[in-house]
């Protein structure tokens, strides 16, 4: 077995050159910040990871910001040892959810990956190689660009869509007859409300969803508010999911899964601490005969993360892509395609994914090195 012991970490903090956005009416465009991480060791494999985040009016570089100081304590150590690493650098001092932490653990895993020469899923565990997969739009302004939005993508092969919509009831009303009257049973979708609505508007919406061909309904009020989630889940057969970005820990689910607030788990392995964390998540909803639907709508090293993580468990359905493609695919050689409705593992070792890093470093905003 390869002893990796690493020697340096790069940091590339990039804000892609992309045709960016909106995924709700109050929106501005979503400036989505790719922060990359590179560690190297002393044998010359490389482990990688990238995290996607959002913001308005500008790109955020906090994350970047927040992973630069856990990088000195990576040199030297090894990254076989995965489990010690992460509860180290949790214990750090730093002011963020554990954004900084996931891509450590998301690259040391990565790394172990290629010294065994196996694809990541395959380490974790997993034995399928694909998993349905939906579209994600973005928000569009009328609900003829809907239509033809969605028309365009059935040509594309998708069987299944996620509308990201005004987050006003009578708009989003308006939008769900004008697809019921369009595709009726032929189109299964889900809708994304952003955390937006107030406990009676989810109500509105989720009895009208009742009668389409809805697979759940995601994030209609703030993840906060379990007891909220559990009345709307009382009053309608809808299933009802949470937006995944909040509520990032174990203990914290196991409350939402005490007051019965869900029908599946949400979260993002690039959030929720990487690979470490984010087993024990997914080990929580097998436990409670819950899915983990998984996030991976950001860029190609955000969703092949997801991905892996997706085909590692048997309680994960659905991969999100989001569309169009070209958007999330920025200095990628392999991106992450659907087809007919499939997603599949990237082919080759680790994540399965090459970057284009001599572009990264033309692009960057800024970079970090340290060791080497």
């Amino acid at each position: 077995m390869k002893e990796l012991v690493i020697n340096s970490a790069e940091l590339f903090v990039v804000g892609p050159d992309v045709t960016r956005c909106r995924l709700a009416a109050d929106m501005g465009e979503v400036y989505e910040t790719l922060t990359l991480l590179r560690l190297k060791t002393r044998c010359g494999l490389e482990g990688m990871a990238g995290i996607t985040t959002y913001s308005e009016h500008c790109f955020d570089e906090a994350p970047g910001a927040a992973l630069k100081p856990l990088l000195a304590d990576l040199i030297g150590v090894n990254a076989w040892d995965t489990d010690a690493i992460w509860g180290h650098l949790m214990t750090r001092y730093n002011s963020m959810t554990p954004k900084p932490q996931s891509a450590i653990d998301i690259a040391l895993w990565d790394l172990k990956a290629k010294a065994m020469d196996l694809p990541l899923y395959q380490l974790l565990g997993g034995s399928r190689d694909h998993i349905r997969s939906y579209a994600s739009t973005p928000f569009l302004d009328t609900t003829t660009a809907y239509v033809d939005f969605v028309h365009n993508l059935q040509q594309q092969g998708f069987n299944t869509v996620k509308f990201h919509v005004w987050c006003d009831l009578d708009q989003d009303l308006a939008l769900l007859d004008t697809i019921d009257r369009t595709f009726g049973h032929d189109l299964a979708f889900m809708i994304d409300l952003e955390e937006r609505y107030s406990r009676q508007d989810a109500l509105v919406i989720a009895k009208r969803l009742e009668r389409m061909n809805c697979i759940w309904l995601e994030a209609p009020m703030v993840d906060t508010d379990l007891a909220g989630y559990a009345e709307l889940r009382r009053h309608t057969r809808v299933p009802i999911l949470p937006a995944g970005n909040t509520l990032l820990s174990p203990g914290l689910m196991t409350l939402g899964i005490e007051q019965r607030s869900w029908d599946a788990l949400r979260t993002d392995v690039t959030y929720a601490g990487g690979f470490t964390a984010t087993r024990t998540i997914a080990a929580l909803a097998q436990t409670h005969d819950l899915p983990l639907e998984l996030q991976s709508w950001g860029y190609t090293p955000t969703q092949a993360a997801n991905l892996h993580l997706m085909l590692s468990i048997p309680n994960a359905t659905y991969f999100e892509q989001p569309v169009p493609q070209a958007s999330h695919e920025a200095f990628c050689l392999t991106p992450i395609r659907t087809e007919d409705g499939i997603a599949k593992a990237p082919a080759g070792a680790g994540l399965g994914i090459e970057m284009n890093w001599s572009q990264i470093d033309k692009q960057a905003i800024w970079q970090y090195q340290i060791g080497g």
